[in-house]
């Protein structure tokens, strides 16, 4: 496997490890692992999300690009912030719509890169793509930053502050709705004439 791809796939695999990391303190209610998890899960989503910009450099460095490269990496970024969203919904930080809004838009692009394939297109990610992307990544830090300071029991922030984190959060959260569907009326645009065949 070419090493751009590793880094790519070492995301992919990344998510359901993620996702045990954040639930099991809330599976077996152990002030130990949700402690553990608070210290660890927002590094460890830095260093996964660093592979991002690696797979890229490496495909670059190493005259990696493929078609291959250009559809598994938009797919590694959405299984792992599907991921990063799904535990922000499961503990009640976003709303299951805009979760529900943006999974269509992911299986709806995901089902124009086939479409695309099949004429022999390979569709890679664009600026509009790539910004929503950006904003994925960090409305899933500001969650997890406010779920950490919950885990470690810290109470330094006073209420009213911790209300206004809240509503930011969720306002970080339409946004990235409103990127993804905008990112996706672009792709459509751009690539008209394939979808249209």
């Amino acid at each position: 496997m070419k090493v751009s791809n590793r880094f790519t796939l070492s995301r992919a695999l990344f998510a359901p490890f993620f996702f045990l990391i954040y639930n099991l303190p809330l599976w077996l209610h152990s002030n130990t692992f949700s402690f553990a998890s608070a210290c660890i899960l927002a590094p460890l989503l830095a260093l996964f999300e660093l592979t991002d910009y690696w797979d890229g450099h490496y495909a670059r460095k190493y005259n990696e690009v493929s078609d291959f490269g250009k559809i598994f990496d938009p797919f590694a970024d959405v299984i792992l912030n599907l991921t990063v969203f799904a535990c922000a919904v499961s503990s009640g930080y976003m709303p299951m719509v805009l979760f529900i809004l943006i999974l269509y838009r992911e299986f709806s692009q995901t089902f124009l890169r086939m479409a695309a394939l099949k004429k022999g297109v390979a569709i890679a990610a664009r600026k509009g793509g790539k910004l929503k992307t950006v904003f994925y990544i960090i409305s899933g830090f500001f969650f997890l930053v406010i779920e950490s300071y919950k885990r470690l029991s810290l109470s330094f922030i006073p209420e009213n502050v911790c209300d206004i984190l809240l509503c930011t959060l969720k306002v970080f959260f339409v946004i990235c709705v409103l990127l993804s569907w905008g990112s996706f009326i672009d792709y459509l645009k751009s690539f008209y004439k394939v979808a249209r065949d």
